[in-house]
């Protein structure tokens, strides 16, 4: 699984001397950087062997093979010539091994990317057409999406509306929640399996929304900053202890509480999420990644290669309390790992992804996913880490994500119309 540091993305080819002006121009992270199209590319005066670059390395990222970037891009050759290469070829000159040429030259599927339905439409949006990316394997994930603009919600000079709206019309489509399907609502688990033949039992959740009063004064300490270009690794000074609610207060947030750094259904869950982070941006919805325990080597290594956005500690494990209402839900290893198939399976997804791991700290304190309103808005969904490894289904998170842009939208209409009514004298 690829790193998110745009240092080892753009590693020593032809973007590496671009950094200054994409950072300039707001393309300074991995996700955004990738869902970069030709009409950005132009705007930014790309050079020809600066847009095949960007074209392979984005495809290298999304299948964990960026190891080969520098050999492939220095080859002369574009995307759909490299991957014309015959497998012996690929072996003898640029090295690849055979597991990796054939993760290579499957240009169905991507290292940690769900094949969800796409067919979601934005609400009240109209649809546009713009010129697709020349030569893109992408469809939906490669689009004009820029992250410092969109966050703001309006339109900059030099900038297409129809870019914007396509753009995230495309990035959004492949989160569409099917029809029948039946929204979890506020509480959400995966189901429980049985575990060995039904002799142990799984641990009881909660049905009901942590109060909001119970996580707007926990005490948080930030860890690492939002990762940029050139940005530090680690907070150098110790920062103090901050409110909560800080975090929510002028924009909603998702706080993803991590069972433990080191493990490779953890880091897999937070890669997954966080590689759609220009999705996240357009719905103004911050990222955040909170740890109940501060292992500093164990920090380092999770951020930024598995999670590029602020790291919190939560040194009274208050976030992982709410999840259980009121107390830490725990699973031993033995049965709540090998005597439970649906957490082997999801331990078989993230290795999949080509994940690393290792087991230090504590792995028995269950984690989970909250997204949070603006303000004093409360939670508006829960997820619950009933089996390990269990992930919030992306489809909910957005879907969630999308009524807070929705209520955004509406809000703005009516303070409109309110004025208009005003200025007539009605």
């Amino acid at each position: 699984m690829a790193s998110f540091s745009i240092e080892g993305f753009v590693g020593n080819g032809s973007l590496k001397e671009l950094l200054p002006k994409l950072l300039e121009e707001g393309w300074d992270d991995v996700p955004t950087l990738k869902v970069m199209n030709s009409e950005d590319m132009d705007d930014l005066g790309m050079t020809r062997p600066q847009k095949d670059g960007l074209e392979i390395r984005s495809y290298l990222h999304d299948r964990g093979l960026m190891q080969y970037g520098d050999k492939l891009e220095s080859s002369g050759k574009c995307l759909p010539e490299l991957l014309s290469i015959s497998t012996v070829d690929l072996s003898s000159q640029f090295g690849m091994k055979r597991g990796h040429i054939a993760r290579f030259m499957d240009r169905t599927s991507a290292c940690g990317i769900d094949p969800l339905p796409a067919s979601y439409s934005l609400p009240a949006r109209k649809r546009r057409t713009i010129p697709s990316r020349n030569n893109s394997m992408y469809t939906s994930e490669l689009s004009s999406v820029n992250s410092r603009k969109l966050q703001s919600g309006t339109k900059s000079p030099g900038r297409s509306s129809a870019a914007y709206d396509l753009s995230l019309e495309q990035s959004m489509a492949s989160f569409k929640i099917k029809e029948g399907h039946v929204f979890k609502g506020i509480v959400a688990a995966m189901p429980a399996e049985p575990r060995a033949c039904g002799c142990v039992q799984p641990p009881e959740i909660v049905e009901n929304v942590a109060p909001y009063s119970v996580i707007e004064n926990i005490s948080i300490q930030k860890l690492t900053p939002e990762y940029k270009i050139g940005v530090e690794r680690l907070v150098k000074t110790r920062t103090p202890p901050m409110k909560a609610s800080e975090l929510w207060r002028e924009k909603p947030a998702i706080l993803l509480c991590i069972r433990r750094p080191g493990c490779i259904m953890c880091r897999a869950e937070a890669h997954q999420l966080y590689s759609k982070k220009p999705i996240f941006d357009a719905l103004g919805v911050q990222l955040f990644a909170i740890i109940h325990e501060h292992i500093e080597s164990e920090v380092k290594d999770f951020w930024p290669r598995y999670w590029g956005g602020v790291v919190l500690f939560d040194r009274g494990m208050e976030f992982f309390k709410a999840l259980g209402g009121g107390k830490l839900l725990k699973d031993k290893f033995i049965s709540g790992f090998l005597f439970n198939p649906r957490a082997i399976a999801n331990y078989k997804r993230a290795k999949a992804m080509g994940v690393d791991q290792n087991f230090k700290g504590e792995g028995e304190i269950k984690g989970g996913l909250f997204i949070v309103g603006k303000g004093k808005s409360g939670i508006a969904y829960q997820f619950i880490e009933r089996n390990f490894g269990d992930w919030a289904p992306l489809a909910e998170v957005v879907e969630i994500c999308t009524h807070f842009q929705n209520q955004q939208i509406n809000q703005l209409e009516s303070t409109k119309s309110f004025q208009e009514d005003q200025q007539l004298g009605f």
